[in-house]
């Protein structure tokens, strides 16, 4: 695959140089920039008799900052102290960059190429009349969100502060925190349209330098024409693109981001999204939450537990009722037994197809409560599953044992701390749920151990998934299903990388 750095040009014309000619350079942007209404072609003259061109785009710059900082002290000047032959060559270039535009980001560019970039990222450009070289100047007007309380991932106890869709936010909020030169920002562009900033963050020293190239390396020979959120990233340079489990975690948390840095993960902060990738990427990890660090270690290991238990409920509960009803009645106590079957009395169907409706039907009812406004998806989600649920019982289309079954396994899989396992888990369900109504409790073994063989072939980036219980690491089990207290957390997980594994000086 190509470079994403060679694979941006508009056409092989714009590969051309500036010809010094400024009529003729400015019917080339013309021809480049047809139909663009938004971009600004300012003509004005310095010095009252040498013409010069300010190209930008209109509502994307700081128009006072324009005013200000270059055209009023390009026209005031007086540049008739300059030395001819400054005034016929590309020094009048750098001197205008050095003494006359007062703008923080200045830099010079020969191509017609380098210029439509700058316009297209906010900068301006400046050309003069008889130089061959033009400067983009950085005016850009910054419209971003403030910043607020992540939605997917609150705490009662922690940082407030979320990332946002505007990169340099995202970037401050992640300094703000790891106030070390060791913290590398590495910036790349990708994508041929959208050229989306994408940052490769990592602690120098601690993550791995064959991590740190291979996702390096990735992002390069990304060639595609854009990148609109991180999902695109994601899938684009995971190792298994056909896995229903995500090789990736993500969060909306910067303290999160920076716990991983910390433990030798390497973060992708990416233009336009809220959202930083991070990998390697474990099964454990997608069960821990920030706030289990800032609890105290009893709490936290309780809570831990509390996850794992429902989701062993949200991937096996609604299969092990069908296997047991369908084949094994025997399994189940009598009194328990003749109270499910009075309740399916009048039920027409059998367990395994009311089952498949009615989870279709409660992930129908997520879904809407997802897309329709906060306040009134919240509203829809409840009335819908009371009101119908109850409807569905006393019209005798379903039985309440199970309207009482995928209750809680929807509960169950809302505890999931990541989005993305919450979704694997719910694939998954249907996937053992047919198992179970055809083989019974042995099609949920034969399910069980596929899914297991799958997960144990699976790698993120040379990481195995089910690192560190297999391959086993006992070092790095101090934080995993349980978490010890700080004092004694004295190394990172060996198994994210071998190449500075103490956290504390003390043994």
């Amino acid at each position: 695959m190509k470079s994403s750095k060679n694979t941006s040009k508009y056409n092989p014309q714009n590969n051309k140089n500036f010809s010094g000619n400024l009529s003729h350079d400015y019917n080339e942007f013309r021809k480049i920039l047809n139909n663009c209404s938004d971009i600004v072609f300012r003509e004005f003259k310095i010095n009252k008799s040498l013409d010069a061109l300010l190209i930008y785009i209109d509502e994307f710059v700081n128009v006072e900052q324009i005013d200000m900082n270059i055209l009023r002290p390009l026209l005031s000047y007086n540049f008739n102290n300059l030395d001819n032959s400054s005034n016929n060559s590309n020094d009048l270039n750098g001197f205008i960059r050095e003494h006359v535009v007062s703008i923080g980001d200045v830099n010079k560019i020969v191509s017609f190429q380098d210029a439509i970039d700058n316009i297209l990222r906010g900068n301006a450009i400046l050309m003069i009349d008889g130089l061959k070289e033009a400067i983009s100047l950085d005016v850009k007007k910054y419209v971003k969100r403030n910043v607020t309380e992540p939605v997917m991932e609150p705490v009662v106890r922690g940082p407030r502060d979320g990332f946002t869709e505007d990169i340099k936010t995202n970037l401050l909020l992640v300094r703000k925190r790891l106030k070390t030169p060791s913290l590398k920002m590495e910036k790349l562009l990708v994508g041929r349209l959208s050229k989306t900033i994408i940052y490769v963050s990592y602690l120098d020293g601690i993550a791995s330098d064959s991590l740190v190239k291979d996702i390096k390396d990735k992002l390069n020979n990304i060639d595609i024409d854009a990148i609109l959120e991180s999902g695109y990233i994601e899938e684009l340079i995971e190792d298994n693109h056909f896995s229903v489990f995500s090789q990736f975690g993500y969060t909306e948390r910067p303290d999160k981001l920076c716990s991983s840095l910390l433990e030798g993960h390497v973060g992708i902060l990416i233009d336009n999204t809220p959202l930083a990738l991070m990998a390697p990427q474990t099964l454990f990890e997608t069960m821990q939450t920030s706030e289990d660090s800032y609890e105290r270690y009893l709490p936290s290991i309780m809570i831990r537990f509390v996850r794992y238990i429902f989701l062993g409920l949200a991937f096996s509960l609604p299969s092990f009722y069908i296997a047991l009803l369908t084949f094994h009645q025997g399994m189940i106590p009598k009194k328990l037994l003749f109270t499910i079957w009075a309740s399916r009395e009048n039920v027409p169907f059998p367990v395994l197809i009311e089952a498949i409706v009615m989870e279709i039907f409660f992930e129908g009812l997520r879904e809407a409560g997802l897309r329709l406004p906060s306040g009134t998806g919240q509203t829809v989600s409840v009335v819908g599953a009371l009101v119908i649920g109850d409807a569905a019982v006393k019209a005798g289309i379903v039985s309440s044992s199970m309207v009482i079954i995928v209750s809680i396994t929807g509960i169950a899989s809302f505890i999931i701390p990541r989005y993305n396992l919450s979704l694997s888990v719910r694939v998954l369900r249907f996937f053992m749920m047919v198992l179970a109504g055809t083989f019974g409790l042995y099609g949920m073994f034969i399910g069980f151990l596929t899914i297991l063989i799958h997960m144990a072939k699976l790698s993120s980036f040379g990481t195995p998934y089910l690192s560190p219980l297999a391959p086993l690491d006992l070092s790095s089990l101090k934080d995993v299903v349980v978490r010890v207290p700080w004092p004694f957390m004295n190394k990172r997980p060996e198994y994210i990388n071998k190449k500075n594994i103490r956290r504390k000086n003390n043994p």
